[in-house]
């Protein structure tokens, strides 16, 4: 008897009225969401370059952190705390640990992209916030790869040439605390964090994070802070842990308590 196979599952794209799978998204739509991201975080790229040049760091410096470094809430924690005074090597490791949450990021997206080794090198400059929250909803590989990588292209691009304009016009600008761009780019991390909170403890998580590091501020070092501040996550998870260990063993204790009442009767 021959084997049956169901019928692979179309559904009208109205853009050209052809057919396409089901679960799959127009390539013109990921390109859309994609080019979205890259320009509009691209953009503040120009933020970054006036903060960093405001800061006391040089051209080359500037320009050098967004084309090796690559990811914006490190850059701006580092020139941020270089221009509180704070010491340089205080500065680098609080930019090293908000950067370490990439390298998760890219054991996630390395087996969703699958890219031959030759390219992996390469593709992990682009492993940052933006690009995965792009990637991540894709519902096919093509659709990840093509998200991954315009968002990653536009982004690199456009970051390093607002950079460049930003340190450039830094002079002309004058005083960068006036003009309120030294809070650009946390107000766009934040943005891009904050539809990601979607569990109570991923919020708990966050405004205790919020909390220490405000309220340490005043009284470290520049840069301390931020890094103290990392151990909101340990601390809740840890209570978390706790708070379902004495739900189980209440609920234990119950199950045995009518087992030995049904033994009873």
């Amino acid at each position: 008897m021959a084997k049956q196979t169901a019928p692979l599952r179309t559904t009208a794209d109205p853009a050209d009225g052809s057919t396409r799978a089901a679960g799959t998204k127009p390539d013109s739509a990921v390109v859309r969401d994609a080019l979205g991201v890259g320009i509009a975080v691209g953009l503040s790229g120009f933020a970054f370059g006036v903060t960093s040049a405001g800061s006391g760091l040089s051209l080359l410096q500037t320009c050098a952190l967004s084309l090796l470094v690559f990811t914006g809430a490190s850059q701006f924690a580092l020139v941020g705390a270089l221009a509180a005074g704070g010491n340089p090597y205080t500065a680098a490791a609080g930019a090293f640990f908000l950067g370490v949450r990439n390298a998760f990021y890219g054991l996630r997206l390395s087996q969703l992209l699958a890219l031959p080794r030759a390219l992996r090198p390469l593709a992990a400059q682009w492993v940052i916030d933006e690009t995965t929250a792009v990637t991540l909803p894709q519902p096919t590989r093509r659709a990840a790869r093509i998200g991954f990588t315009v968002t990653g292209l536009t982004l690199y691009v456009l970051w390093n040439l607002t950079t460049l304009a930003g340190a450039l016009g830094a002079e002309a600008l004058g005083d960068t605390d006036a003009w309120g761009l030294d809070a650009a780019g946390p107000a766009v991390f934040l943005a891009l964090l904050a539809p990601m909170l979607k569990s109570t403890t991923e919020r708990v998580t966050a405004a205790l994070a919020v909390l220490l590091a405000l309220g340490l501020l005043p009284v470290l070092p520049a840069g301390v802070p931020v890094l103290l501040a990392a151990s909101a996550a340990p601390v809740v998870l840890f209570l978390t842990g706790r708070a379902k260990g004495h739900g189980r063993g209440g609920t234990e204790a119950g199950d045995a308590g009518a087992i030995r009442a049904e033994g009873g009767r």
